[in-house]
C-alpha cells in the first residue's frame, strides 16, 4: 500500500441498529491499522447505536441535509437546496473544470436514461451535489487513496461520481435488494458503476454469480460478513451450552416479508395441531409486515406461544439463543426480488451452538450445509419447516451434533478479523 493509507468510506446513514456489519467492519479495519474516514450522506435519525460505534475511531462526517425531492418540481427544490453547495460546486468547478463537467453529464444522462415518460429522474441532481460536495471535502485530505460505498444503489452512486471529481479510485459492497432490484440501478447503471469500480465486494458467492452475469467484466470479490465485532467476544467468553427447559424455538430479523415469519408462524400453528409443546420467540424491530403478522398470531390463537419481544441488544439475543433449542428462519425471495445474503443472525445463532432450519434461498447454503450443520427445506413451504423443527424436538442427538457442526463451522470459516484483513488487502491492491 503506497503512503496515502486512509480510505474514504460512504454511507447512507450511521450508525444504524440494522447495519452492525458496516460498523464491525469499520472497527476492525481501524484495529487492523486502517485509517478510514466517514462520510455519510444522510443526518443520523437513530437515538440508540451498538457498543462497537463507540470502539471507532473515526468521526462521522456528515453531508449536508436536503428537502424531499418526490414532492416538489426540481426547480423548486434547487431553490430550496442548492445554496449551501454553491460554494462546493463554485471551488471544484475553477480547480477542476474537466471533471466536474464530466461528472455532471453523467448524471444528467442517467436523469434522462432513467426517466419516467418524458420527465428525467431528478435524484441524480441531489448525488452529484453530495458527490461534489464529497469531492471539496476530500482537496485537503490528502491522505485518502481510495474511496469505498457501501449498498450498490445511491451510495454508490454518490461514490462513482465523487471517484470521478476527486480523480481517486473507489469501490463499493453490494449486499441483498440493492444488486437485485432493478428498479434501484434504473436504466443499466449498476453494470456501469460495476466496470467502473477498480473492484466489487459483496457478501456471497451467490450475489458474486449474479453480479458477475451482470457485468462479466467487473472484478467482484467475496468478502462474508464474520461475526459481528460486539457478538464475538460473547461467544468467546460463554460457558458451555446446557440444555435449556422444555423446547423453544428463536427467530432473529426485522419484521419484512424476505425474512418469512409468516411461514415460521403457519408452521408453528402446524406443529401445535400435531400436539408439540414449543414456545416461539421472535426479535426485531417492525418492518413492513409487523401488523399482518400480529394479526395471523391472534387469527391461530398462538399469542401464548408466540412472543414478539422487539429490538434486542447483543447481549440480550445471545441470552435467547443460549435459551432455546432451535433458531428457524423461512428466508425467501420475495415479488420484487428483495432477499437476504447470508442473514448474520443465523451466523450468531450457529456460533451459540444452536442448530438451525432454515431456507434453501441466496447465500445460505453456502453457511448451512443440509444435514451437517442444520437441516434446509425449500422456501414457501410452511409444512417442510414444520417438519424440520418437529424432527429435532424429537431427536435431541440429532440438534445436538448439528449445533455443535454450526459452532465450529462458523468460527472457522467467518472469523471477522481475517475477512477484515482480506479488505485490507484489496484496498491495498487499489492503491
Amino acid at each position: 500500500m503506497s503512503s496515502r493509507r486512509s480510505v474514504a468510506y460512504v454511507l447512507k446513514g450511521y450508525p444504524r441498529m440494522s447495519e452492525l456489519f458496516i460498523a464491525s467492519e469499520i472497527a476492525r479495519l481501524e484495529q487492523l491499522g486502517l485509517d478510514v474516514r466517514l462520510f455519510v450522506l444522510k443526518p443520523s435519525d437513530e437515538s440508540r447505536h451498538h457498543p462497537v460505534v463507540d470502539r471507532i475511531k473515526a468521526t462521522p462526517n456528515y453531508l449536508t441535509a436536503t428537502s424531499s425531492l418526490s414532492e416538489t418540481s426540481l426547480t423548486r427544490w434547487l431553490r430550496l437546496n442548492l445554496r449551501p453547495f454553491l460554494p462546493a460546486l463554485l471551488r471544484h468547478g475553477l480547480r477542476h473544470p474537466l471533471r466536474t463537467s464530466r461528472a455532471a453529464t453523467m448524471a444528467a444522462a442517467q436523469s434522462i436514461r432513467a426517466r419516467k415518460g418524458w420527465v428525467p429522474r431528478k435524484i441524480y441532481m441531489k448525488e452529484f451535489l453530495h458527490a461534489v460536495e464529497l469531492a471539496d471535502k476530500l482537496r485537503a485530505d490528502h491522505d485518502v487513496m481510495h474511496l469505498h460505498g457501501h449498498f450498490a444503489h445511491g451510495t454508490t452512486t454518490v461514490t462513482w461520481l465523487c471517484s470521478v471529481l476527486a480523480g481517486l479510485p473507489f469501490s463499493f459492497t453490494g449486499h441483498a435488494k440493492d444488486i437485485y432490484q432493478a428498479s434501484l440501478n434504473p436504466a443499466g447503471l449498476l453494470p456501469r458503476k460495476m466496470k467502473a469500480a477498480e473492484f466489487v465486494v459483496t457478501c456471497t458467492d451467490a450475489n458474486r454469480e449474479h453480479l458477475e452475469a451482470m457485468c462479466p467484466e467487473a472484478t467482484v470479490h467475496v468478502v462474508y460478513h464474520g461475526l459481528n465485532a460486539d457478538f464475538s467476544p460473547l461467544v468467546d467468553h460463554a460457558p458451555e451450552r446446557s440444555a435449556p427447559e422444555g423446547f423453544r424455538v428463536v427467530s432473529v430479523g426485522r419484521l419484512v416479508r424476505k425474512k418469512g415469519f409468516d411461514l415460521l408462524v403457519s408452521a408453528v400453528a402446524q406443529l401445535v395441531e400435531r400436539g408439540v409443546e414449543l414456545d416461539v420467540v421472535i426479535a426485531g424491530e417492525d418492518g413492513e409486515i409487523a401488523g399482518e403478522l400480529r394479526e395471523q398470531i391472534a387469527a391461530a390463537h398462538l399469542e401464548d406461544t408466540i412472543t414478539l419481544i422487539g429490538p434486542v441488544t447483543q447481549l440480550e439475543l445471545f441470552t435467547q439463543y443460549r435459551a432455546a433449542s432451535v433458531f428457524a428462519l423461512g428466508c425467501r425471495v420475495t415479488d420484487d426480488g428483495d432477499r437476504d445474503g447470508i442473514p448474520n443472525v443465523m451466523m450468531e445463532a450457529m456460533a451459540s451452538g444452536l442448530p438451525v432450519v432454515t431456507t434453501r434461498v441466496s447465500g445460505i447454503p453456502e453457511l448451512v450445509i443440509d444435514h451437517h450443520n442444520g437441516l434446509l427445506v425449500e422456501p414457501e413451504d410452511p409444512a417442510a419447516l414444520a417438519d424440520a423443527i418437529w424432527r429435532l424436538s424429537k431427536d435431541p442427538a440429532l440438534a445436538a451434533r448439528l449445533g455443535e457442526a454450526g459452532r465450529r463451522d462458523v468460527l472457522t470459516r467467518f472469523d471477522g478479523e481475517i475477512l477484515a484483513a482480506r479488505m485490507i488487502e484489496l484496498f491495498g491492491g487499489a492503491s
